[in-house]
Order: C-alpha cells, then sequence, then structure tokens
C-alpha cells in the first residue's frame, strides 16, 4: 500500500517549545471550535508551538476536518491511524512525533479548556518535570463517570504511591526528556506518572477547569474502573518487581505453599490419627484448582506482558500504525523512519 507524505507550507523547519499532543476519535463537531480555542491562548504565549492531532481510526469526518486545518495553519500537524488502537496509541504517536521541549496532552470533546495551560506551563517551569491537572469540579455523571474514577485514583494512588486526585484527567504537560522515555503500550496512558516516578520525575497536580460535553458522547464509563484494577497489577510489578520478578512470584509462591503445606499436614493428621478418608475431601480438590488456576492465569497474564514490551522494545516497533503524516515543514529525519518502521 503507498505510503503517503504531505507537506503543507515549504520545508522550513523552525525550533518548536510547545507541542500540543490530542487524540481524537469521531470529535467532528469539536474539532473547529477546539482549534479557535487553542490558537487563541497560545498565540498570546508568544511561544514557537505546534499541535499535533492524532485521528484515532475515526469514523466521521475528523480526518478531512484535520486535513483542511493542516492547510490552513503551519502549526498544525495531523496523524492518521489506520484503525481504532486506543487513547494510549495515540498519545504515544504523538510523544515521538512531538518536537517540543514540553509536551501538554488533552482531549478532544472541549471538556478540557486550553486556557489552563498557561497555568500548567507556568508550574511546570518552577522545576517539575510534570504537571497533572485535576478536574476538581467535574461536569459528567457521577454514577457512571465521577464515582468510576474516584474510585480508581484511590486505587492507583495506594498502588503506586504517588498521590494524585485525578490521574484520568488528559489535561497535563510534561518535559518532553521525561515523556519520550515513559513506555506507552496497552492502556498505559492514566498511570503515566505513576510511571515516570521510576525515572525520578518530580511530579504535581492543579486544579483545572472542567466542562460539561456539548457534542458527541463519551467513549468511557463505569466498565473502565475493572480494567483499572486490572492494569494495576502490571503497573505494581513494573515499579517494584521489574528487575527482581522473583521477590513477587517467590512470595506468592511461598505464601500460596505453606497454605497448601499446613492443608495437607492436617488432612495426613485425620488420616493417620481419625482415620478419615481424605480423597473424596472437596476442600482437597476445589482449594487445589482454585490456587492452580489463579497462579497460572495471573503469572500468563504478567509474563506476556513483559513478552509484549520485549518485543516493541528491542525491534523498536511501536504500537500503532500511521496511515499518513500531515505537517507544515518537510518531515524531519525521526519522523520518516517512524513513519517507515511501521507501515
Amino acid at each position: 500500500m503507498e505510503k503517503k507524505f504531505e507537506s503543507i507550507n515549504g520545508d522550513k523547519q523552525e525550533k518548536v517549545e510547545i507541542s500540543i499532543v490530542i487524540p481524537i476519535y469521531n470529535e467532528e463537531e469539536n474539532l473547529p471550535i477546539l482549534y479557535e480555542r487553542l490558537k487563541s491562548v497560545l498565540d498570546r504565549l508568544e511561544k514557537s508551538y505546534e499541535i499535533i492531532f492524532v485521528n484515532d481510526g475515526s469514523t466521521d469526518r475528523s480526518w478531512e476536518i484535520i486535513k483542511d486545518l493542516a492547510r490552513k495553519d503551519k502549526h498544525i500537524v495531523g496523524v492518521n491511524f489506520r484503525k481504532n488502537f486506543g487513547q494510549t496509541a495515540a498519545m504515544s504517536a504523538g510523544f515521538d512525533i512531538a518536537k517540543g521541549d514540553v509536551i501538554i496532552t488533552m482531549d478532544g470533546d472541549l471538556q478540557n479548556d486550553p486556557e489552563d495551560i498557561p497555568k500548567l506551563l507556568e508550574v511546570l517551569n518552577q522545576g517539575y518535570d510534570i504537571v497533572s491537572g485535576w478536574r476538581k469540579d467535574r461536569k459528567d455523571n457521577f454514577i457512571t463517570r465521577t464515582l468510576p474514577s474516584r474510585i480508581a485514583n484511590w486505587l492507583i494512588s495506594k498502588t503506586t504511591g504517588v498521590h494524585l486526585h485525578d490521574y484520568g484527567c488528559s489535561l497535563k504537560a510534561y518535559r518532553s526528556e521525561v515523556a519520550k522515555r515513559l513506555d506507552n503500550y496497552g492502556e498505559m496512558h492514566r498511570f503515566l506518572p505513576a510511571l515516570a516516578k521510576s525515572v525520578g520525575a518530580k511530579i504535581t497536580e492543579i486544579p483545572v477547569k472542567h466542562h460539561p460535553r456539548i457534542y458527541g458522547k463519551s467513549k468511557y464509563g463505569i466498565s473502565r474502573t475493572f480494567k483499572v484494577i486490572l492494569d494495576l497489577f502490571l503497573v505494581k510489578f513494573l515499579l517494584d518487581y521489574r528487575t527482581k520478578p522473583l521477590r513477587v512470584f517467590g512470595g506468592v509462591g511461598l505464601i500460596l505453599f505453606l497454605i497448601g503445606f499446613f492443608s495437607l499436614l492436617y488432612l495426613i493428621f485425620i488420616k493417620i490419627f481419625l482415620g478419615e478418608d481424605i480423597g473424596q475431601r472437596p476442600l482437597l480438590i476445589f482449594g487445589t484448582l482454585l490456587v492452580l488456576s489463579g497462579i497460572q492465569l495471573i503469572s500468563t497474564g504478567i509474563v506476556a506482558e513483559l513478552i509484549t514490551r520485549t518485543y516493541y522494545e528491542a525491534q523498536e516497533k511501536k504500537p500503532y500504525i500511521i496511515k499518513e503524516i500531515i505537517s507544515d515543514g518537510k518531515l524531519s529525519d525521526k519522523e520518516k523512519e517512524l513513519f517507515n518502521k511501521n507501515n
């Protein structure tokens, strides 16, 4: 299949101070409004910037609108995925392509407010590596959005030791050297501050505005909380046991062994001293089956994640496929390399 680059306004490349990365999935009505609001804020900053829209397999006119914006404005970079790879993959693509010293991520649904960007930059300049937004006054349905988010934030904070009120807020500012070092696979975007802890990042959080959704519909709901719980197993493993897996597997194995040992000791005791038959005991069969099944499933899941990460990192592959890139100037060697490796 033909690979497609499109360069709009000549070949000149300028230094970029700020990169805005925005995953887009079926946001055709929000895109023009978001662009105007972003442009108004970024032009007032008097800093060089780029806005990277990553179209994550939208089925509406989102990509056509992004292309039109890129043709009119040299600051726009459009990235189009061949299919929907998910928000994490879209952010990863934006991080890889971003040329700015600072990378700011946000949603494309108008619920994040571009007017908060100067505040994020101001706090970042106080010596932080990541500034995370906190939607202190959320404008979402409490049962389907706010409550699951609070549960997830509490679980993540307790598990990782990085205490934030709002891991799910996409409005975050990263120093580029930190963002580009983070492993960003699967559904790990919400855990990026916790993962950044492992590379010594200094992290803080500030309240940001949150608006009700006007156009389109939310892509996430209460089911996300259950996914977060599963992802937490992996995050905890990566943060604490990535280089010493024997401690977690050995620790669990030792506990299970001792439980099994004393259970068998009890069964042997009643067999020898009480003369009872233990061969048909439900405890023996059912307990053994559950323990073995649980260990097998959890271990298989973690090992599979490690194999996946090794596959991507050893071969420098990315968890997405770019269909085309549209940009103001000539594509950098890095952008061409990324494109060629993924097609």
